[in-house]
């Protein structure tokens, strides 16, 4: 497999998360010839260029045709092998709705599908492109495992864990190139299980995807204001690591979610339910992509228009801290 070290992360995060996942999946049809690439013509976009011309034959474009990508996907799986199917966020979801809900969900098929460009990312291609709400349909699909990757190099170990994983799996990628890294080396990556970045007792931020930088960014600021934060990174979605949840200090004031994800559906609304069921925890402070379709524009600008930078994190904490929670 391919080595997750501090060359290989520092390319990686240059060239950006899309370009990266071209060269996590051809490494893996190196070793595991059971694992295929699908694109609904997209192969350049998913940074497949240089694994369409090295494996031709695991490569499979089904044009511009997201049911179609899904239908042929849920052949391979039952076949016993191993389909990657790509698309950018929005179609990779809601255009195939009910073939995932019946080949990945009711059939529960060994599909991985992966959906290029989530949040905000595609930038000037605007609403038609973002992918604001993909996380909210996938997780209503019994039996799906959505995966959430913080940077490039946890994206690496998101693809190798979804091809040993036997199950339908989701892939969110956020962020683009130079993507901020948050692993310079590899960790024991293990689906479902949350990692804690750094520790405080004041605040607990429990983040996802290109948020978890970010959070990083909003914590070392915090610090500096007296309030000390633990950052999670929360990479699987669904199933949940509710374990991070035990054993919060009594001095805790917050618990705080941040995702470049609509505040409905996605990380904050399932750590909300699980927090609501519960007694003595900490009240929730829901950061994400507001319920709108905002107008578009460059990538930091649309983040920064949303509020998702570490100042604006930073503020809507300390605003809540001093309204009491």
């Amino acid at each position: 497999m391919i080595e997750v070290n501090e060359k290989n992360t520092k390319m990686w995060s240059n060239i950006g998360p899309r370009a990266t996942y071209g060269l996590a999946l051809l490494d893996l049809i190196e070793a595991n010839s059971r694992v295929y690439a699908l694109s609904a013509d997209l192969g350049g976009s998913s940074g497949m260029t240089r694994l369409m011309s090295v494996y031709p034959d695991h490569y499979l474009n089904t044009g511009i045709a997201e049911q179609n990508l899904i239908g042929v996907s849920a052949g391979l799986a039952k076949e016993g092998l191993i389909p990657f199917a790509s698309s950018f966020a929005p179609f990779i979801t809601h255009r195939c709705a009910d073939q995932i809900r019946m080949n990945m969900g009711y059939m529960h098929l060994n599909i991985k599908t992966v959906g290029l460009g989530s949040g905000v990312s595609m930038s000037i291609l605007g609403n038609s492109h973002y992918g604001i709400d993909d996380m909210s349909f996938m997780r209503s699909i019994p039996g799906m495992t959505i995966l959430s990757p913080c940077d490039c190099a946890e994206l690496v170990m998101c693809v190798n864990a979804a091809a040993e994983y036997e199950g339908p799996v989701y892939i969110r990628m956020t962020g683009e190139p130079r993507m901020p890294r948050v692993y310079e080396n590899g960790f024991e990556f293990q689906i479902g299980k949350a990692n804690k970045l750094c520790s405080g007792e004041d605040v607990m931020i429990v983040a996802t995807g290109s948020m978890v930088a970010t959070s990083l960014d909003a914590a070392r600021v915090l610090a500096q204001k007296g309030v000390e934060t633990t950052v999670i990174d929360m990479h699987t979605i669904k199933p949940l690591d509710l374990s991070i949840f035990e054993n919060i200090p009594v001095r805790c004031k917050l618990i705080v979610t941040v995702e470049e994800h609509s505040i409905i559906g996605g990380l904050g609304t399932a750590v909300a339910q699980y927090i609501a069921s519960q007694d003595g925890l900490p009240k929730v402070l829901n950061i994400g992509l507001p319920d709108e379709y905002v107008k578009a524009g460059g990538y930091a600008y649309m983040l920064n228009m949303c509020n998702l930078t570490g100042d604006a994190i930073v503020h809507s904490i300390l605003r809540k801290i001093e309204a009491g929670g």
